[in-house]
């Protein structure tokens, strides 16, 4: 069964740091250390977004301008994870984070290019 399971939000005053990670389990008809892997959030009332995006062996990544320069993601392909480091976070950051897992193994920035996803980790952040 494809799992994907996010750890590591919660609430945290701004400019403030959390980090969230992503356990994958299985994927269907691929490798974890063959395919690609996307962070996105999901705002009330808000489209999900993309946070940042890595390919199969980490060697690329991108990230979406509201996070660039404050967030880090990164992976360990021996562990079957993803991690998503948030330094300088700010009230506009309060959303629920999800761990996606693309259909191959380049980056990916959009949403359909994600087959599995995780059931995200809430990231409250106070001023």
């Amino acid at each position: 069964q494809v799992q994907l399971a996010e750890s590591g939000g919660g609430s945290v005053q701004a400019g403030g740091s959390l980090r969230l990670s992503c356990e994958v389990s299985v994927l269907t008809g691929r490798t974890f250390s063959n395919t690609g892997m996307g962070w996105f959030r999901q705002a009330p009332g808000k489209e999900r977004e993309f946070v940042a995006g890595i390919n199969y062996n980490g060697a690329y990544t991108a990230y979406g301008d509201s996070v660039k320069g404050r967030f880090t993601i990164s992976r360990d392909n021996a562990k079957n994870t993803v991690a998503l480091e948030m330094n300088t976070l700010k009230p506009e950051d309060t959303a629920t984070y999800y761990c996606a897992a693309a259909y191959f193994s380049s980056l990916y920035r959009e949403l359909s290019q994600y087959q599995h996803w995780g059931q995200g980790t809430q990231v409250t952040v106070s001023s």
